[in-house]
């Protein structure tokens, strides 16, 4: 039994869920490019090169043994391919808009917290970490220690 709830946990994942629901409306999507690409864009690249009475699905090269290279599928998988991977670029890029402007209007974007700046020797001007009581550059002792209140103390 401990099989069948590990698997009905795992399936019950939301990520599980989410991936199988990207991949039914992915295919829902590439059928609706693979027309637009068969209806409309092959009768125009045949329109386009009517001249030459070419047709992209007669592009195939006949091989020995009864088979064909058919070049015009891949170009129309070629076609498809650029075509859902701009849209899907699109939609990402307007998605990161959408959250972009969403996090403005909520007023989600933290402010990024003030550095404050490196301490330096009142000496020499070199920089030096926090919480030293001496300038590694040129040996000036600190009344305090680096990055707290004064810093001023005698050079030796």
């Amino acid at each position: 039994m401990g099989f069948f709830k590990e698997f009905k946990e795992f399936i019950n994942r939301g990520n599980v869920m989410d991936m199988a629901v990207g991949i039914i409306i992915g295919a829902a999507f590439t059928a609706i490019v693979t027309s637009l690409t068969d209806d409309i864009i092959k009768p125009l690249i045949s329109l386009v090169t009517a001249g030459q009475g070419t047709d992209i699905a007669g592009l195939s090269i006949p091989v020995p043994g009864g088979g064909a290279i058919d070049f015009g599928a891949f170009i129309s998988a070629i076609i498809n391919f650029l075509i859902i991977a701009l849209i899907v670029f699109l939609l990402v890029k307007g998605m990161n808009k959408m959250q972009d402007v969403e996090k403005k209007l909520v007023g989600k974007d933290e402010e990024a917290p003030e550095e404050k700046p490196a301490p330096t020797c009142p000496f020499c001007l070199e920089e030096v970490k926090e919480g030293a009581t001496r300038c590694p550059h040129c040996g000036g002792a600190f009344d305090h220690a680096a990055g707290s209140e004064p810093e001023v103390a005698d050079a030796e």
